[in-house]
């Protein structure tokens, strides 16, 4: 049986804890008696019939007729499936998207369906390549679909493929794709990461356009959100669920799939990454001392290569089909099962390593931006209840955070770093003063629709996702970093741990308490 998630308390006989460091990581020794270190529970068994679970899916949906029953000749049938920004690593094929593509397929080819389009939910995304889609959906769906035009990427800066729904009650507007708001059925195929995706977040964000976006994806929503896991703590969940009934009300028809993953996150030589430090076995030290000592030598763009081809062998845990909201509270409660941890009281200190990946950077560069948005967007995001560390507290984080950017993927995090960062790092301020004119830019909306860049609002984005992390801590420290970059975040650099652990005594004294958070594999810290 896999085991739980387990929180160490760390004393004199606890092993050095591995911490990442981008495209490396190390070993650091945590004080004793006051410091734990939480890590994720095993990996759940995989469904033992994947596809025949996503057929029993589709057949015995939750709320909604079998999807069969809503298939007929002459519909438009419309496919949409999550980006490249999950899983994360990349999962071995066949990739859960491709399996539940071609069994909606199968039945919508025995209904007589000839009308389907199959599109990738990009939001303000990058595009995604040619391999990068035929790895999601597979080359038999790929061959059929993309030559012919029906397989392709939501564009949410074509005005003629965009449809306005609506308002909420708040005023917040609702536009999506207009080939989904015009089928006769939409069917939307999730991978839940973490407890953040699906429900009406695939639809009101993934389909939709800045008109839409920027109403939740601002300073205020963010700082307001209490943890993006925790559904009913989220202004951003809140919002996407008034879009949702506004879609409903419109007359869009969505049957949603949502599947769930464990947390085997590796392939076997990089298993030890996975595992508790004090199990490792004497293989697992010497993978640890060689793979380390090597990275230490390779220049960083072989080994941010290396990394980058990793797949992971996550599996399928959970499958479920039908209405939205009813899916999702299923879903939700599945991905709990894998991920969360109790963890006792809140902390004086957070630390976390920032690995080589976010779901920004896929094939790319984690550039300092993203290290920051990796760190109080997403790790300090990582609990249920309250955050892991008290407010008024202290995050440290490590990674190299190197003043580096790929250029076609990332062309107006460049500006955002130049322009905006070197006169403030006040969401608010920046919201005011500069979005709108990186949102409009006519050059960033040429590279997002032609080429491979993220939109140009989408630094901004990346900034407030970590709004409400900046505003609960008093000092965010960046061990190994680039002294400039670090400094350009307006965060404070240290060169090791000891240092940093110096530097934020004069915001939590000499004893403090310290977690360190175990990841990845994902978990979530369910704060007592």
């Amino acid at each position: 049986m896999p085991r739980p998630g387990f929180v160490l308390e760390v004393d004199r006989n606890t092993p050095p804890i591995l911490f990442w460091r981008g495209e490396g990581y190390s070993l650091e020794k945590l004080p004793a008696g006051r410091s734990r270190v939480i890590y994720a529970p095993e990996p759940l068994e995989a469904l033992r019939d994947i596809d025949g679970s996503i057929v029993h899916a589709l057949l015995n949906p939750i709320d909604h007729d079998p999807l069969p029953e809503l298939l007929f000749p002459g519909m438009k049938l419309t496919i949409a499936f999550d980006d490249i920004s999950l899983p994360l690593p990349p999962m071995t094929k066949p990739d859960i998207r491709q399996r539940v593509i071609e069994a909606v397929l199968d039945m919508a080819a025995d209904a007589g369906v000839d009308d389907v389009h199959i599109i990738a939910a990009l939001a303000l995304h990058r595009r995604m390549t040619e391999a990068e889609l035929r790895h999601a959906v597979g080359d038999r769906v790929y061959d059929a679909f993309a030559p012919r035009g029906f397989l392709y990427q939501h564009d949410a800066e074509d005005p003629d493929k965009l449809e306005y729904l609506g308002q909420t009650p708040h005023g917040e507007d609702v536009e999506i794709n207009k080939r989904a708001a015009e089928s006769d059925l939409l069917v939307y195929v999730n991978i839940n990461l973490v407890a953040m995706d699906g429900g009406w977040k695939s639809t009101a964000t993934g389909l939709s356009s800045y008109k839409s976006l920027q109403h939740h994806h601002n300073p205020k929503t963010m700082e307001h959100t209490r943890s993006f896991m925790d559904q009913h703590k989220s202004e951003l969940h809140k919002s996407n669920w008034r879009m949702g009934k506004v879609m409903v009300d419109s007359g869009v028809k969505v049957f949603q799939i949502e599947t769930t993953m464990n947390t085997d996150t590796f392939p076997k030589p990089f298993g030890f990454l996975s595992k508790r430090e004090w199990e490792w076995s004497a293989r697992d030290r010497a993978s640890f001392v060689v793979s380390s000592q090597a990275l230490k030598r390779t220049p960083t763009r072989m080994a941010r290569n290396i990394f980058h081809s990793i797949e992971a062998p996550h599996q399928m845990t959970s499958v479920q089909a039908g209405e939205v909201e009813a899916v999702h509270k299923q879903t939700t409660e599945n991905v709990w099962k894998q991920q969360l941890v109790e963890v006792q009281g809140q902390t004086d200190i957070l630390t976390m390593g920032i690995p080589f990946i976010c779901p920004y950077n896929v094939n790319s560069i984690m550039n300092p931006i993203l290290v920051m948005c990796m760190g109080l967007g997403y790790l300090f995001n990582m609990y249920k209840g309250k955050p892991l560390v008290r407010e008024g507290g202290v995050v440290i984080m490590t990674h190299p955070t190197p003043w580096d950017f790929h250029p076609v993927h990332h062309p107006s995090y460049i500006d955002f770093f130049e322009q905006v960062l070197s006169e403030t790092t006040d969401p608010h301020v920046m919201h005011e003063k500069y979005e709108k004119r990186f949102a409009e830019d006519e050059w960033y909306k040429h590279l997002y629709r032609t080429s491979y860049a993220y939109h140009g609002v989408h630094p901004f984005y990346m900034w407030y996702w970590g709004a409400h992390g900046m505003q609960h801590c008093s000092r965010v420290i960046i061990v190994g970093g680039d002294v400039k970059a670090v400094r350009r975040l307006g965060f404070t650099p240290a060169s090791t741990m000891d240092d940093a652990f110096e530097i934020a005594s004069d915001v939590v004294g000499r004893t403090p308490t310290i977690t360190h958070i175990h990841t990845p594999p994902v978990l979530v810290a369910d704060v007592k």
